[in-house]
């Protein structure tokens, strides 16, 4: 055992005195790993990051609440050009939330919309972003806090006052540190007094571009913006305590269609939305498109690859009066095949490890930018190293038989 260490040592210093005598065809090799996986890990670090976010969430909403659709998609549709299935669906109203509030199962329930614009103060405004339409319980919903002013009255949510809680976040950016109560300020093109000041919980899930700039009354926006209310506007459903969502869901789906006027046999022309499915529905988005990632990366690798059996083919060449004076000495063929596989896998091995280097910074990166905490899982570091060893070995053993096969009379011959 004790000469299979040492022959493995030998070996790995022979290596890294071939890398170091061809350093730039074995940095050029090397370079093919390292993109393939820091690509992997970067990804990894991302997914893994938003999926958290996500899980966050829903634990900030409640894993009770449900939402009242008017269809559900994995993707949002044109309103501009709706299937007839989706057209036949009348859209929600205040009517139905008012009505879903009302049953002794439910402990709030109330029809809520999106829709972008700017913040605008004095001159300097804001990028395009996520303004929701809601009422007072919106952080019950949401989570976050107020850390100045208050929510809607009910005053001012029944006639649509043009007040807004803004975020703290983007009140620095254009009010800078002057105290936001009170300012005029315009709403995607509409005056608005600010009343509060709202902060995001740090774990919510809020993609580039749809950051929460503000939130103003639903009344507000159902008269002075415009909503898509097929895929923007929805009635967010909270079970009361010791209620399951199941019985929860049953008596909404009960009244919807009694408001409907649905007869028995008909399909619903609503949908019904739980956390749940929500994750179901990112996961599988975030599969499909991990999946994608990994199939480029593993082209990379690919490219990686065949560039080991190259440099290692030049290498066995160039290397040939060596391996007949090893065979004249007593090297058997299994001892030059370990010399050349150890050999190409501590190219992709380095490869594998400076690839995971430049991945778990990249990846970190890219999640610090997109306000995601991301943490790369282990189990994914471990395996990305052991993949790129596997390719060395894979890749290197057409040439590490062919050095293993030379003849040593043939090979002592050759100039």
């Amino acid at each position: 055992m004790r000469l299979s260490f040492d022959q493995v040592g030998e070996n790995l210093a022979q290596a890294m005195d071939s890398l170091r005598i061809s350093r730039l065809r074995s940095g050029l090799t090397i370079l093919g790993v390292v993109i393939g996986v820091a690509t992997v890990m970067t990804m990894a670090t991302i997914v893994q990051g938003i999926q958290d976010q996500i899980v966050h969430t829903i634990e900030v909403a409640g894993p009770t609440t449900f939402y009242v659709l008017k269809i559900f998609s994995k993707t949002p549709v044109n309103p501009e050009a709706l299937p007839k299935y989706i057209r036949v669906r009348p859209d929600l109203s205040e009517a139905e939330a008012r009505r879903i509030a009302e049953l002794p199962e439910i402990g709030f329930a109330s029809l809520w919309a999106q829709a972008f614009g700017r913040l605008e103060y004095n001159g300097a405004r804001t990028r395009g972003m996520a303004i929701f339409g809601a009422d007072d319980r919106y952080q019950e919903i949401q989570g976050g806090e107020l850390v100045a002013g208050r929510w809607f009255t009910k005053a001012e949510l029944r006639s649509g006052a043009n007040v807004v809680v803004i975020s703290a976040v983007q009140s620095a950016r254009i009010i800078g540190r002057e105290n936001p109560l009170g300012k005029l300020m315009h709403v995607a093109g509409r005056p608005a007094v600010v009343i509060g000041l709202y902060q995001e919980p740090a774990n919510i899930f809020a993609p580039p571009g749809q950051a929460v700039g503000a939130i103003i009354p639903y009344e507000m926006m159902n008269h002075q913006l415009k909503i898509d209310k097929t895929n923007a506007l929805w009635i967010p459903v909270k079970p009361k305590p010791g209620v399951s969502v199941a019985a929860a869901q049953e008596a909404v789906t009960t009244v919807m269609r009694e408001m409907r006027k649905l007869r028995p046999g008909e399909k619903n022309t609503f949908d019904l939305i739980t956390q749940d499915q929500i994750l179901d529905t990112f996961n599988s988005i975030t599969s499909v498109f991990f999946l994608v990632m990994i199939v480029l990366a593993s082209v990379a690798l690919m490219v990686g690859g065949i560039g080991v059996m190259a440099i290692m083919m030049v290498s066995v060449t160039a290397r040939t009066r060596e391996i007949g004076v090893r065979k004249a000495l007593g090297a058997t063929r299994a001892d030059i095949l370990m010399q050349f596989l150890i050999e190409a896998a501590t190219l992709t091995g380095i490869g594998g490890v400076l690839g995971v280097i430049v991945g778990l910074g990249a990846g970190r990166g890219v999640t610090l930018a997109m306000s995601v905490k991301g943490e790369t899982p282990l189990g994914l570091t471990l395996i990305a190293l052991a993949v790129s060893v596997g390719i060395g070995l894979v890749f290197g053993v057409v040439p590490a038989r062919r050095a293993a096969r030379l003849d040593p009379i043939e090979a002592l011959r050759y100039e």
